[in-house]
């Protein structure tokens, strides 16, 4: 008998299409490495917290560090994996805070619970960054070179010089909104009852806040941003979004729509850094526009760039390393600012040296066709 040839729909997939399915194999393990790493660290700090083994310094950095965290992953969506400098982060940041700040205080006046607050002001300082985000990014994603980098860093600037002229108030009535164009203006020109509430004082920022951030909130949020940042990545939208980053013309080229997926991660950055501004606005009694300002734009930036651009466990251990640091060098005294510089210095010299990167790559090896790191 002549013997049959296989039909071509059981015909074993070639190298390429094997290298694919291993590949994506190793990225959803080192996903759910990064995962469980952060589970991991947030069951230690709880342990340790409820051991008494924390100071009162220490325990007032972890919500903090979990939103700077969202703060420096979502920023490297838009520097690391879209390849757009941004320097206008904070002033999304400050968006959430405010906003977040103002459901809070307006829901507290209706008797709702704590975490219920905290809930809302979370999600609407995302939804009021994502519309941030798509008035700064519709006109000026189109542009190409370094514009994104100057608008984004004068809508930091305009966006701190608004909140410093934002009074706003809530009562019976619903909120009161007034702008100090003058100067002269006054709460008392919002027209509040007797049983109003003052949310944003003009320059002094938001007072009388209710600190109900917690730790356990930041937690969850540190692994809504992660799964929200990972799953872009790893899906079609992010392979088309680092396509862009790689060789724009290329991706042009085969019919991939560029402003459409550059602002998808653009505007998925904005309402990450907006929610990290809804719980650090309420970890505060008091907050000015003045902590989000252009230098804590440039810290988050750092934090993308000493962790490496795209590589998320990067960003989460030099925020962590970093934010802790000032703290740690306090015994300097005057000189703490100056020894931190000198450290950052070194520790970017290092990370850039070909010899230890080459050292680390032999007792670190890592595995081939990992198109982004976790």
């Amino acid at each position: 008998m002549k013997k049959q040839n296989k039909p071509a729909s059981v015909k074993k997939p070639d190298g390429t299409l094997k290298r694919y399915f291993k590949n994506m194999k190793t990225v959803t393990k080192v996903d759910y490495a990064t995962y469980l790493g952060v589970i991991l660290v947030f069951a230690i700090v709880m342990a340790c917290q409820g051991a008494g083994l924390l100071n009162r310094s220490t325990t007032g950095m972890l919500v903090p560090i979990c939103c700077y965290i969202c703060m420096a992953v979502s920023l490297n969506l838009t520097v690391g994996i879209l390849g757009e400098l941004s320097l206008g982060h904070a002033g999304f940041m400050s968006v959430g805070a405010f906003s977040g700040i103002v459901a809070s205080m307006s829901l507290g006046f209706t008797g709702a619970g704590d975490v219920v607050r905290l809930v809302a002001a979370i999600v609407i300082g995302a939804v009021v960054a994502a519309i941030a985000g798509v008035i700064v990014g519709v006109p000026v994603l189109r542009l190409r070179g370094d514009y994104l980098a100057i608008v984004t860093l004068a809508f930091g600037e305009i966006i701190k010089e608004l909140i410093n002229c934002l009074l706003v108030g809530f009562d019976e009535n619903g909120l009161h909104i007034r702008f100090n164009y003058d100067g002269n203006s006054v709460m008392g020109d919002l027209g509040l009852t007797e049983n109003g509430v003052e949310i944003i004082k003009g320059a002094q920022g938001a007072a009388g806040n209710e600190k109900i951030a917690t730790f356990t909130a930041g937690f969850a949020l540190v692994m809504i941003t992660l799964i929200v940042v990972l799953n872009l990545v790893r899906s079609r939208t992010g392979r088309a979004v680092m396509a862009i980053r790689d060789n724009r013309i290329a991706a042009e080229s085969v019919g991939i729509n560029v402003t459409k997926y550059k602002l998808t991660a653009f505007v998925v950055s904005a309402a990450l850094a907006g929610a990290a501004g809804g719980l650090y606005g309420l970890n505060f009694s008091s907050l000015s526009s003045t902590a989000f300002d252009f230098n804590a734009s440039i810290l988050v930036l750092v934090y993308v760039v000493l962790g490496g651009l795209g590589n998320i466990w990067g960003s989460i251990i030099a925020t962590i390393v970093l934010y802790v640091l000032p703290e740690a060098l306090r015994g300097f005294d005057n000189l703490r600012m100056l020894v931190y510089a000198i450290v950052l210095i070194l520790v970017m010299l290092a990370t850039h040296n070909e010899r230890l990167r080459a050292l680390l790559a032999k007792i670190l090896p890592r595995r081939k066709g990992a198109a982004v790191h976790g």
